[in-house]
């Protein structure tokens, strides 16, 4: 029964004990409610045989993502959102929005760091940036998530943060960014005029593992 749950669900968060006790209750036709059967023990150690031998071919597709039971793991308990999450909700956004959005590839500030413009020039080429109403751009820097959005309108650079802290130099990038962009374009309007602004007084997680629920909720 687990094993048919999480092949369906890939996970064990809708499932709750009264489920668990329904089912074996119709397979072997009796009342085990009372006999003392520790499910959430049962649940635990078989996600614990699925981390070191997970079912293989599993996934979950949308577009050019892929979600495999890894991913999805990320999603539980207190671990740590990881990119393929944050990408394929990305492109949710965008979808839902009809594109007005364009939500960055998680990888992409990273790109910008290590190879400068001309190492992410080419992940524009098919875009208008300076068509949308609003860029999304996730930053991962090692162990935790922040959120730049750019309002195209205002030429408004934001920043957030679930925990308070602020790495100026990451929209320090950005404006670079799309001053070259503006250039390489030829958008003469968007080669002056932003502004940065560091957005305070959003709600802050509370443990050291949500940042990237908390992205994906601003």
């Amino acid at each position: 029964f687990l094993e048919s749950f999480y092949l369906k669900y890939g996970g064990f968060i809708p499932l709750s004990e009264t489920d668990v006790l329904e089912y074996l209750k119709k397979k072997g036709k009796s009342d085990l409610s009372n006999r003392g059967l520790d499910i959430k023990g049962e649940m635990t150690r078989y996600r614990a045989g699925l981390a070191s031998a997970p079912i293989a071919g599993f996934m979950v597709t949308y577009n050019k993502h892929t979600l495999g039971l890894e991913d999805l793991g990320t999603l539980e308990e207190q671990n740590w959102l990881n990119d393929q999450i944050i990408n394929m909700y990305g492109e949710l956004i965008m979808e839902a929005t009809q594109h007005k959005v364009h939500f960055f590839n998680s990888f992409f500030h990273k790109q910008l760091v290590a190879k400068g413009y001309d190492g992410v020039k080419r992940w524009t080429k098919k875009v208008d940036l300076f068509s949308k109403w609003l860029l999304l751009i996730p930053i991962h820097l090692e162990i935790h998530w922040s959120l730049v959005t750019v309002t195209m309108a205002t030429k408004t650079i934001s920043y957030y943060d679930s925990q308070g802290i602020v790495f100026r130099h990451t929209t320090d990038n950005i404006m670079k960014y799309l001053l070259s962009e503006a250039k390489e374009k030829k958008q003469t309007a968007f080669q002056k005029g932003w502004k940065i602004t560091i957005i305070k007084g959003i709600p802050q997680q509370k443990n050291d593992s949500d940042c990237g629920v908390f992205v994906l909720e601003v």
